[in-house]
């Protein structure tokens, strides 16, 4: 859509709605539109205007003027085929600006001002500001970028940037853009340090939550036995209550306390005698125990009388099975 005057196309696509109907509705963003792309022609005669629909990156679609051309940075680079689109809020909002992409225009792999789809995003985009910024110093900071990071894949470009000329000498802004690139170009070095030393700390801190997840197991099983061991506590201590009221009681009585344990029958009576036979047993097998540790006997001795002391345990033990049994014949 342009035609042999770049001015008369401008004008005719700004002021001629019922034949373009671009997306600019303010008279005065019209005039600004229309100055800043003459004097943008003025300066690089290779853009040439034209219209068309742009596409946001939310889907909505807008018609907008724009410039196209192939820049040259250096003589020993390719061209750059570059395309500015006017915003609809233009100059409020800034350009955009792309590199055009086709199969012999390759977008070089991680370059720090141009994505894979071609979007340019320099300091001088970012920091737009009108009436300050323009169109053609875009254009010249992106000539002046370019000629350190071209944007194009080609034989003997690299990734690296090589600033040659004095810091002291360059504008704020190109020092900005060298700094994006020396950040940019030390972030992709240590990327893959950094994604390495993620992978380790979250495989640590997942170990971190299993261990977590056992200690809590736990400290939940510690404090169940806690609960039962002051339970315990709780129960032995009633009982030794119960023990030492019922010993005052019967301690006065007899001068023989185990007269106080009374058998109801003849029975009960065997069953208790041979109960406590068996704890008496029980406990001279203990006292022979630590007597040979302690070497107060020898091994010959323990082994002859644990035999007599066992023997006669055995004895008790099989007695009160017996009682045992009889009385639950009974209740049968």
């Amino acid at each position: 859509m342009a035609t042999s005057s770049p001015i008369r196309f401008i004008e005719d696509a700004l002021f001629c709605t019922n034949q373009f109907g671009l997306s600019y509705a303010d008279p005065d963003q019209k005039w600004i539109i229309r100055d800043h792309l003459i004097s943008l022609l003025q300066d690089f005669p290779f853009l040439k205007p034209s219209v068309d629909i742009f596409t946001h990156n939310n889907g909505s679609q807008v018609k907008l003027l724009n410039a196209g051309g192939d820049i040259r940075v250096s003589d020993n680079t390719p061209l750059i085929p570059l395309i500015i689109w006017l915003h609809e809020f233009y100059p409020q909002m800034p350009p955009i600006v792309y590199v055009s992409t086709n199969s012999a225009n390759l977008i070089s792999l991680n370059h720090p001002f141009v994505d894979s789809s071609g979007a340019i995003t320099s300091s001088y985009l970012k920091n737009w500001q009108f009436p300050r910024c323009s169109l053609s110093d875009l254009v010249r900071n992106l000539i002046k970028l370019f000629s350190h990071n071209h944007p194009l894949h080609y034989l003997g470009s690299g990734s690296s940037s090589s600033f040659s000329s004095n810091p002291s000498l360059v504008s704020k802004m190109e020092a900005m853009d060298r700094l994006v690139c020396t950040l940019y170009y030390d972030m992709l070095a240590i990327r893959p340090k950094i994604d390495q030393e993620i992978e380790h700390f979250s495989a640590l801190q997942a170990e971190m939550i299993n261990r977590v997840d056992v200690a809590d197991s736990i400290l939940i099983g510690l404090e169940h036995e806690s609960d039962n061991l002051k339970k315990g506590i709780e129960k032995m201590s009633d009982e030794s209550d119960k023990l030492l009221n019922w010993l005052k009681v019967y301690d006065k009585n007899w001068d023989n306390i185990e007269d106080a344990f009374e058998a109801a029958d003849k029975k009960s009576k065997i069953l208790l005698d041979c109960t406590a036979g068996d704890y008496a047993m029980e406990d001279l097998i203990y006292a022979l125990d630590k007597a040979v540790e302690n070497g107060a006997i020898s091994f010959e001795i323990y082994i002859k009388q644990v035999r007599l002391l066992a023997r006669e345990q055995f004895l008790h033990r099989a007695m009160v099975l017996k009682l045992e049994r009889s009385k639950e014949y009974r209740l049968s």
